[in-house]
């Protein structure tokens, strides 16, 4: 197995959290990212050469800041409050283990390259295990100790729905990026597939995150592709080009002129909203609700109460009074379930500073490459870290470092040495 496979393969099991080696606390995932780390670092020493790219300038930078913040939040916890040990060290060895994997990533000579036959190997083996894991859900494989449902709502391996939405989002916008940006056919067929197929797990996951990120997504990569046909088309005029104009011109006139018969139905179309999350919009989408925003705002308030410094690595949200009442035995902190406030409460303001610098700068580079699929693939992570944590899965780290190093891609090689990419 390549060491582009191998990384690969560490990704996506590292989304399999409810599978860990035996007589420990550790993952499959974590061990093949260990792993690929220990194979890329013996590369390096037997004297395989690194290159200092834009990409691993940036994501150097991006740790060199985060480490000082979440130093100094640590400093503050430790004068003010009593630190939960368990997730500082829990959260410290992620974040070691993503420095590795993203800026050994970066330093690979052509790394878009690597990356890029990462990323087939990663949607390929992806549609492997989804499928192994709906077979299992479906009683036709035996599960063994595996629980495929959280009640109605399908996990697979993953600790949790949402968890398994996340990574189906992520799979499905990479495998339309390479779907579009590959000139073989049975490739670009077989990515289509899977975009298709990992909407579906997605689905299968009830989680309406999943849901507003995926229409968000497709309708960034449609108005991109709008705008880049028009542009590429000049000034020649064809009746497709002709017609497209005349819609969009119309559009705003059309959509006034209809907006009585839409108001007339707002009762329909307020239900068939509904029929699309989970739990139809009732109960169980209320509590959700309720609980989110009972966290975000006790993260705020943990954040501000640091002097915006923040407490350090792991968990900092006092329980909500309700889980007093029925899990007295839980003793740890909550997440915020919001990435920017998680990180707030963690690393103060610098952190979301320079997560925000981060992400921006990805999503600028693969803007001005004109590569729409992964600028969707940027809505769809931060649209997803608003009701969830997210900065600790290695699928986002792996997108992140995709979308700096293809945005500058590394100059092509002669004919001899070329990598064949699909």
């Amino acid at each position: 197995m390549t060491r582009d496979a191998l990384l690969a393969l560490g990704v996506v099991m590292a989304g399999a959290t409810q599978l860990s080696l035996p007589g420990s606390s550790f993952g499959y995932g974590e061990l093949l990212l260990a792993l690929w780390i220990m194979l890329s670092i013996g590369r390096i020493f037997a004297g395989g050469r690194t290159v200092l790219t834009p990409a691993l300038t940036k994501l150097a930078g991006f740790w060199l800041v985060m480490t000082i913040a979440l130093a100094l939040g640590t400093i503050v916890a430790y004068f003010t409050s009593i630190p939960y040990l368990t997730g500082l060290v829990h959260d410290t060895e992620a974040y070691l283990l993503l420095v590795c994997i993203t800026c050994l990533a970066a330093a690979e000579p052509d790394a878009d390259h690597h990356l890029r036959r990462s990323a087939w190997w990663l949607i390929a083996i992806a549609n492997v295990t989804l499928a192994i894991q709906l077979a299992q859900g479906w009683g036709w494989l035996p599960r063994a100790n595996i629980e495929s449902w959280y009640w109605d709502r399908f996990r697979g391996w993953s600790e949790n729905p949402n968890q398994l939405a996340l990574y189906c989002a992520i799979f499905g916008t990479l495998a339309l990026h390479l779907a579009t940006t590959t000139s073989n056919g049975w490739a670009r067929f077989l990515a289509i597939a899977s975009v298709f197929f990992t909407f579906y797990i997605g689905r299968l996951t009830k989680s309406d995150a999943y849901l507003y990120t995926s229409i968000l997504a497709c309708l960034t990569f449609l108005g991109l592709g709008i705008r880049t046909w028009l542009k590429t088309a000049g000034n020649k005029v064809s009746l497709p080009r002709q017609a497209l104009l005349l819609l969009l011109i119309g559009s705003f006139p059309l959509a006034v002129s209809i907006t009585p018969y839409v108001l007339s139905e707002a009762n329909v179309l307020e239900s068939f909203a509904k029929s699309l999350t989970k739990d139809n919009g009732g109960e169980a989408t209320a509590e959700t609700a309720e609980l989110r925003l009972y966290l975000w705002g006790a993260a705020l308030e943990k954040g501000v109460q640091s002097g915006s410094m923040g407490l350090g690595p792991g968990p900092h949200v006092s329980r909500p009074s309700t889980w007093e009442r029925q899990f007295d035995f839980l003793t740890r902190p909550f997440e915020a379930h919001n990435t920017v406030l998680d990180l707030y409460t963690q690393g103060g303001v610098i952190s979301v500073l320079a997560l925000a610098w981060l992400a921006g700068t990805a999503t600028m580079s693969v803007w001005r490459a004109k590569l729409d699929a992964l600028v969707a693939l940027m809505v769809s992570i931060v649209i997803f870290s608003m009701p969830h944590l997210i900065i600790r899965h290695p699928i986002v780290w792996f997108a992140l470092t995709l979308c700096l190093v293809v945005g500058r891609p590394s100059p092509v090689r002669s004919e001899a040495g070329a990598i064949k990419v699909a």
